[in-house]
């Protein structure tokens, strides 16, 4: 059995919370907007403003193609959310803006991408579809966040039918798309491919809909597969507790139309994936799964099954949500790179093949290292792999034919990789700087 004491609980209390978004100089919160140009000098007040600031205005009127020349927001993401699943709170609207602070923070930590916060007041789908093609026009990139189910699989749709700049629901497919690097590793330590073998999902929300069609486009059958949700396995024609998304993806799994329970579902299964609730697995499902099983346990702060427990039923591989366990299944690990290779080649589009070719790529990272049961996952925080996965999905980006410009995925590579080693270098050191001056005033 696997030592789970390979990471390490991190411990802190509400205020030290509290004061992580308080105590910052010289107001609170975690985000701020900093000047990359000079503003100390008549002449720079001049070019960045008034009238100088004319000459950029005119030349993007007659050539609107050179927005992104003169301006940043190629290189800028709205996080929006209506406020209406905030994490495990929720809707809790206003709120929950410190989760877009947050989101906003890695977004530029990681791929030294601008994200702007935005939480609307509008519960209504096509509302909320209105007012955010009414924004579009300002941002590179859309990030939708922590919208209620099955609305946020209406509003993506509908954004992406409406906006010719990427737009991606985290919450579905960062999460999906870590799952299946995850998983992709996971069969190379058991030797079983990925077309053999049998898979449960448990879970039919954003994340669970959208992991079960991951792994139909990576390979697995629909015929191997079975998708639960509190009314019991998906098939084509049920009618109780459905509706059009889980429609979709019950046309494509459980070809038989079977109705066994999770617990007869999981006997003789390979894969065990939970984006559901805490304790919805028990030990006698993991016992009756194939040899070297693999339960993913993504329901937080409680996962599915606790890893330890997992592991004494007989499973092979676990992981889960939490950063205190090994392999973790994290979805930073997803977006700041997808947005990244994203807007350096100026796709308009975020497709399944980029959405695949970054899970091939975290997959193939962490695997440039020795993988075993407690590491099928790379730490976000590794410099390697955003530079990696952006330059991956721009070639995927590239080969789909959705970028606009001519940039390649080597000049992604490298360009991340200097961005990433400038911030580091020398905005990084300014929260120190900045708590250290908030000590000394």
């Amino acid at each position: 059995m696997p030592n789970e004491n390979t990471t390490q609980t991190v411990e802190y209390t509400d205020l030290e919370v509290l004061n992580y978004h308080n105590k910052n100089f010289p107001t609170p919160g975690k985000i701020e907007v900093i000047s990359k140009t000079s503003v100390r000098t008549a002449k720079d007040l001049t070019l960045a403003y008034s009238p100088g600031v004319a000459v950029a205005c005119t030349e993007i009127e007659k050539n609107p193609e050179t927005l992104g020349l003169y301006t940043n927001i190629k290189n800028t993401v709205a996080v929006i959310s209506n406020g209406t699943r905030i994490l495990g709170l929720g809707d809790i609207g206003i709120a929950g803006y410190p989760v877009m602070e947050g989101k906003s923070i890695l977004f530029k930590a990681l791929a030294n991408v601008d994200a702007f916060p935005l939480i609307l007041h509008e519960k209504d789908p096509d509302k909320f579809v209105s007012h955010v093609q009414a924004l579009a026009q300002n941002f590179g990139g859309i990030n939708l966040e922590d919208i209620q189910h099955p609305d946020c699989f209406y509003i993506e749709r509908k954004l992406n039918e409406l906006l010719d700049i990427p737009v991606f629901h985290d919450d579905q497919w960062g999460t999906a798309i870590v799952t299946l690097a995850g998983l992709f590793n996971a069969l190379k330590i058991v030797n079983k491919k990925i077309e053999n073998v049998k898979v449960v999902v448990n879970g039919t929300g954003a994340a669970g809909i959208a992991i079960a069609k991951m792994l139909l486009t990576a390979g697995v059958r629909g015929e191997n597969m079975m998708s639960f949700d509190r009314s019991g396995a998906l098939f084509s024609g049920r009618v109780k507790g459905m509706n059009p998304y889980k429609d979709e993806l019950a046309n494509l799994v459980n070809p038989k139309k079977l109705s066994p329970s999770l617990a007869e579902a999981c006997e003789g299964a390979d894969v065990l994936i939970g984006v559901s609730a805490a304790g919805q697995f028990k030990s006698s499902y993991v016992k009756s799964m194939n040899d070297d099983a693999i339960v993913f346990g993504l329901a937080n702060p409680v996962p599915e099954i606790l890893p330890n427990e997992a592991y004494k039923a007989g499973a092979r591989i676990v992981a889960t949500g939490r950063s205190d366990f090994a392999n973790q299944i994290n979805n930073v690990l997803g977006f700041p790179a997808i947005f990244r290779g994203t807007l350096d080649v100026g796709a308009t589009d975020i497709t399944d093949n980029m959405k695949i070719a970054a899970a091939n790529a975290i997959a193939e990272l962490t695997a440039k290292d020795p993988i075993h049961e407690e590491r099928i996952i790379i730490s976000p925080t590794d410099p390697r792999i955003m530079p990696y996965e952006a330059s991956a999905v721009a070639r995927a980006a590239i080969k789909d034919g959705v970028n606009t410009n001519s940039v390649t995925a080597e000049e992604v590579l490298v360009s991340t990789e200097n961005r990433l080693k400038f911030y580091r270098k020398h905005i990084s050191p300014l929260v120190e700087k900045r708590q250290e001056f908030l000590k000394s005033i």
